[in-house]
């Protein structure tokens, strides 16, 4: 009997009691390469020398401290965060849902400020995925996650890609359109850059603000810090982040750009836990490696190459796979079946995975890998294909 709320399907049974780099390893000595990152977010893989090494250095400083006092390693963060992206504020958060509840307060805040209090229903795509809060849970409107459940009722909803749609639900009440640029949970769709950029300017043409979700895809799971930025548009008034901030340790924001930052004042905002000095100093060793001259080329060309090779399986196997979708090391194999009995002969193979909706499985390697393990995880998908097929 397991007194764990029961909210989970435990797919993967083994008892995993080591990692290295992009391997776990079970109690057992069975070594299994990791195509999920904790559904990206031990992004630098295990055991990585950097954070060990700032992790360890903190077990002889507090790890908490409340935030009404200064925060070094909080400031540092806030300030290398915002230079980099170009945004002028960081809320921090504990986690992906509660960076974007703070984004969806941001949006209703920033009108009420101005005087226009009746600016306070955002557009969000349906069915999608941005938490599991009442007010996330209300913007991703998926029937699978609501039911039973009270709803907010802030949000309209158009259809992924529906441009037409989306252009019609604009109202006189619309303050915020938010978005992920490539679904996450939702099957590894991923908006046009044309459809980007259309709804970058239609934004500024009504004067609402735009919001990007990046908890699952920033941070460079896509090529680029975040995915948004392949479009080349001007960047979104707000953007959430988590994830891979702090390479598995409880840590998100989110960036805002001045206008809606002013609107904020003491006492308009808080959390217990948010931005204390062991998140923190994680989350600046993140950094540290990310933002070295070389790690996005690194994850460029590792990602062109499992791109390569997960076409060629495709073509081999397109009676099992349907398509190969995504960007960068955020890949999703779309299924002509459904794909649980295929994931369990890859766990049987030593690859792990993880299931998204539309007969997607999500392959989220660490971004630290090498050709070499991504050659090791296209034999074991070839494979399992082989078996499968038999």
């Amino acid at each position: 009997m397991s007194y764990v709320l029961n909210t989970y399907a435990r797919s993967v049974k083994e008892n995993f009691i080591k990692g290295e780099g992009v391997y776990l390893y079970t109690d057992k000595g069975d070594r299994y390469l990791d195509f999920c990152s904790g559904i990206s977010c031990t992004n630098l893989g295990y055991q990585h020398k950097h954070l060990v090494k700032t992790m360890k250095e903190m077990a002889d400083r507090p790890w908490h401290l409340s935030n009404l006092f200064s925060i070094k390693e909080q400031e540092k963060f806030a300030e290398r965060i915002c230079k980099f992206t170009k945004f002028d504020a960081v809320g921090l958060q504990n986690s992906g849902t509660e960076a974007v509840e703070l984004a969806i307060k941001a949006a209703v805040k920033y009108f009420h400020s101005i005087g226009k209090p009746e600016k306070n229903r955002l557009l969000v795509c349906s069915p999608g995925f941005h938490g599991r809060t009442i007010a996330a849970m209300s913007a991703g409107n998926n029937p699978k996650h609501t039911k039973g459940f009270p709803i907010l009722n802030i949000f309209d909803h158009f259809e992924f890609g529906n441009h037409e749609q989306f252009k019609e639900k604009i109202t006189d009440k619309t303050c915020a359109i938010l978005i992920e640029a490539i679904q996450g949970e939702q099957g590894l769709s991923a908006m046009s850059d044309r459809s980007l950029k259309e709804l970058r300017d239609l934004c500024d043409e009504k004067g609402i603000l735009l919001i990007c979700d990046e908890v699952q895809s920033g941070y460079y799971r896509t090529g680029k810090f975040f995915a948004y930025q392949h479009a080349n548009i001007k960047k979104p008034d707000i953007v959430t982040f988590a994830k891979s901030c702090a390479n598995g340790i409880p840590c998100g924001g989110t960036l805002m750009v001045k206008k809606v930052a002013s609107a904020f004042e003491i006492g308009s905002h808080g959390s217990t836990f948010a931005g204390g000095p062991l998140a923190m100093s994680m989350a600046n060793a993140v950094l540290d490696v990310m933002l070295e001259d070389s790690f996005a080329k690194h994850v460029q060309e590792v990602s062109k190459y499992f791109h390569e090779k997960l076409n060629n399986i495709k073509n081999k196997f397109p009676n099992i796979i349907k398509e190969i979708r995504g960007k960068g090391l955020m890949v999703g194999i779309c299924m002509v079946d459904e794909p649980s009995k295929f994931m369990e002969q890859l766990l049987k193979n030593k690859l792990i995975t993880v299931k998204a909706a539309s007969n997607v499985i999500r392959l989220y390697p660490p971004l630290i890998i090498k050709k070499e393990d991504i050659t090791t995880g296209i034999k074991i998908l070839e494979k399992t294909c082989k078996e499968y097929k038999s």
